[in-house]
């Protein structure tokens, strides 16, 4: 069968497959915690997709910096906060590729744990070698984006704007594709039943997997666990609409109304605010799988990941994985609350 992503442009960028690994002593220790049997437990790790630290924007930005490669552009501008993990992965894919890379990032999280403005991914930013720009919380971003833009323009580059998270059709592409491994990973160990669950924040991961199901005509379920939106359901509908535009980007089906399934339980008081409950979950699998985990995606969906284990959630599943979106570098700069 026809690879049907071959016609779409593509820079390699990610160490792939990334293992597939079972997670014995979690399931052990869970099920000392309650009655009822626990399906077994997976961990698909795309913190493991090389790129400077690894995580799941490589898997995106293959696509995203192959469209750009494409359309003859030389510069790469993109935005998020400033740990970001998604600003971290596309320095790197820029210099990979011999572009150059302007990260607008903005002070939006009001955390103020004396590392989180010096250390973790902003000081891997600045050693790859991206020009990086803080803003304040209430900039105007459109005002901010236009002037970068055009600064690049008056010097006679040709930019190529990446959005928050890499999250687009052309960037979820890059969660259809491992919607396929994972399908294809879990179908090589005889697992019939199977559900996905991830952290879930600009939407193009969860939107991929969306696609990539309905590319596959079926296969494992997708569960999302909100880190990013007090809107949950403000937020679901984004995510369909996204998988919507990368199905059609594919030339399939539109996946259906009930396609998104997003836990809104385990955010906290807003995104990149850390949660006694994130905290736990980040030292249970560190201590117990050795697998490190960071404060504002993975921390959180782990905790979601345990929670709806403990309330007995996944009975109907042979199988559950969690999706390791990455972002360990984050840890160093939260060391206030571990």
């Amino acid at each position: 069968m026809p690879d049907p992503l071959a016609r779409f442009p593509r820079f390699p960028l990610a160490h792939l497959p990334t293992p597939l690994a079972e997670m014995t002593r979690l399931r052990a220790a869970l099920a000392a915690r309650m009655d009822g049997t626990l399906p077994r437990l997976f961990i698909k790790r795309d913190d493991c997709t090389g790129l400077a630290g690894g995580g799941n924007k490589t898997r995106k930005l293959e696509f995203l910096i192959g469209d750009a490669l494409a359309k003859g552009c030389d510069t790469v501008v993109t935005t998020g906060a400033l740990q970001s993990n998604h600003a971290r992965q596309t320095a790197p894919a820029a210099a990979a590729a011999g572009l150059r890379c302007v990260l607008v990032l903005f002070d939006s999280v009001p955390y103020e744990g004396h590392a989180y403005r010096g250390s973790g991914n902003l000081l891997l930013d600045r050693i790859l070698g991206a020009d990086v720009r803080v803003e304040p919380a209430d900039a105007d971003a459109a005002a901010v984006f236009v002037r970068a833009m055009s600064e690049i323009e008056a010097g006679g580059g040709k930019p190529y704007l990446v959005p928050v998270g890499g999250s687009n059709a052309v960037g979820s592409l890059g969660y259809a594709t491992a919607y396929l491994e994972i399908s294809d990973g879990l179908d090589a160990l005889g697992i019939r039943t199977a559900r996905i669950v991830h952290a879930s924040s600009s939407g193009g991961t969860q939107a991929g997997l969306v696609a990539g199901r309905v590319l596959r005509g079926g296969g494992p379920a997708i569960a999302g666990v909100n880190v990013y939106r007090a809107d949950n359901d403000a937020m679901a509908a984004g995510i369909l609409a996204l998988a919507g535009k990368t199905t059609a980007l594919l030339g399939i089906a539109a996946p259906g109304p009930d396609a998104v399934v997003l836990d809104g339980a385990h955010l906290g008081a807003r995104y990149g605010m850390p949660t006694e409950e994130m905290q736990a979950a980040v030292e249970c699998l560190a201590r117990e799988e050795g697998v490190l985990l960071d404060p504002v995606y993975t921390g959180k969906g782990m905790a979601g990941f345990i929670a709806q284990l403990l309330a007995g959630a996944h009975a109907d599943v042979e199988a559950l994985v969690f999706l390791h979106t990455g972002g360990m570098p984050g840890l160093f700069a939260y060391e206030d609350e571990f």
